[in-house]
């Protein structure tokens, strides 16, 4: 009896943990997803579509603005913002669409590109964003009420607001949350995740860029890695640099200065084994490098190549199967939708045919979901013999914009979750069955 208890308590065990696994599978917490890699575990992806596309479920409406939703436990999350009034943090249902319930707060303005432009995160009862006005928010999914709130700019000495505004995504680092207020005081700065305490500060990493900080694995330790921007242009850049950072004390641990991009914005991307793929527009292209640690416990830091034809203007790259795929285009560039090597070999780019601007993409089941920044969502099968697009549609909408010389601005990070794929433009959020 004894033993069929115990073998009816394992089998109990195991599908809880199953089940558990199930959930977290269906969330998309943060920005780029549960890794912050642009990865899911999503399987059973469609390989193809109707002529007509994919089956649209829901749209809901959405103020201007390039910041994307997240997902957990069956809700979206989303922040949204009107300049006369201010910034809203909104939950729908992801089944159906339905708003739940959102938190408005005052914080009136209006910059160039209008509009959110970050991707909240949440932890736990809480859910984390940051405003372009530098306002950052806990708030209680439960009460739908703020717990703490701050200024990640103006608290920190920053002055007139940057000319292409906040955009930050909040990191959840165990209980810490990290973000880069990138004043000409500080850096990067840590809370307590559950009160607001700061709890560390960087020096300034000199002028202000859009890169939200990444975790990048160092033999076998946790490092936060920003980038800053460089001054100047073309060959007079001067200033850039990447940093490696303990996540826990804010102590620099490394830093990398032969990086000039006067604009940066993708976050650094994690290549294994200690290398640090970084990328950026303006022409900077991507530098790979290799962080080690020595036998003092400090830290040597070596470039393993430069690359002007792989980079990237708002996101980072994916990567599957040793290759690395990455939208680069550019005020300057059309290059479009490009695939590198590991060792940094060009294999092909897509230039204007297909065009790819400024969109998101999303790994999942060995496929690439890729909006292109306009309005077409394309389901690609990422393969280094050539561009291979097995199917497309146009799901977005095309909004007039500030500044429409700079294109139709689709640019939002898109999220995948429970075989959704949310996908946001300058009007509305679309969500797209794409899993069976």
């Amino acid at each position: 009896m004894r033993s069929m208890k115990k073998r009816q308590f394992y089998s109990l065990l195991i599908v809880c943990m199953s089940c558990a696994t199930y959930v977290h599978a269906q969330n998309w917490p943060q920005f780029l997803g549960p890794d912050r890699n642009s990865a899911s575990p999503q399987k059973n992806i469609l390989r193809s579509w109707p002529e007509s596309g994919p089956e649209v479920l829901w749209t809901v409406e959405a103020g201007l603005g390039n910041g994307g939703p997240i997902v957990k436990d069956g809700k979206v999350y989303f922040l949204d913002r009107d300049d006369a009034v201010g910034d809203m943090m909104r939950c729908f249902d992801l089944s159906s669409g339905e708003e739940l319930w959102k938190f408005a707060y005052d914080a009136p303005g209006t910059v160039r590109f209008p509009g959110t432009r970050s991707v909240p995160a949440i932890d736990g009862s809480y859910v984390y964003s940051c405003g372009h006005n530098g306002d950052l928010y806990c708030i209680d999914i439960k009460t739908h009420k703020p717990v703490w709130n701050l200024n990640i700019w103006t608290d920190f000495g920053g002055g007139e607001i940057p000319r292409w505004a906040i955009a930050q995504c909040p990191l959840v680092y165990d209980d810490l949350l990290i973000v880069a207020s990138q004043t000409p005081e500080t850096g990067v700065v840590a809370f307590d995740k559950l009160t607001g305490d700061v709890k560390w500060t960087t020096s300034s990493l000199g002028r202000e860029g859009y890169v939200s900080p990444a975790i990048v694995k160092v033999g076998g330790e946790d490092h936060v890695v920003m980038i800053g921007a460089s001054r100047g242009r073309g060959e007079d850049q001067t200033g850039g640099k990447v940093i490696g950072i303990d996540p826990l004390s804010g102590n620099i641990l490394w830093e990398y200065t032969n990086w000039q991009c006067m604009i940066p914005a993708p976050s650094a991307y994690d290549a294994g084994e200690g290398k640090v793929l970084v990328i950026g527009g303006y022409e900077a292209g991507s530098a790979m490098i290799k962080v080690e640690k020595k036998a003092d416990d400090t830290y040597s830091v070596s470039e393993l190549y430069k690359n002007v034809d792989f980079g990237g203007h708002t996101k980072p790259p994916l990567f599957y199967e040793g290759y690395f795929y990455a939208q680069y285009s550019t005020n300057n560039r059309r290059d479009g939708l490009v695939c590198m090597s590991m060792d940094g070999e060009i294999m092909w780019k897509t230039g204007r045919d297909p065009g790819f601007n400024k969109g998101s993409m999303i790994l999942a089941d060995g496929l690439i979901f890729a909006t292109d920044g306009d309005k077409t969502l394309y389901l690609i099968e990422p393969d280094p013999s050539g561009f291979k697009a097995l199917a497309s549609a146009e799901v977005l909408e095309i909004v007039a914009v500030a500044e429409p010389k700079y294109g139709n601005q689709n640019w939002a990070p898109i999220a995948l979750a429970d075989g959704k794929l949310l996908i946001r433009d300058q009007s509305q959020i679309v969500c797209v069955k794409v899993a069976e």
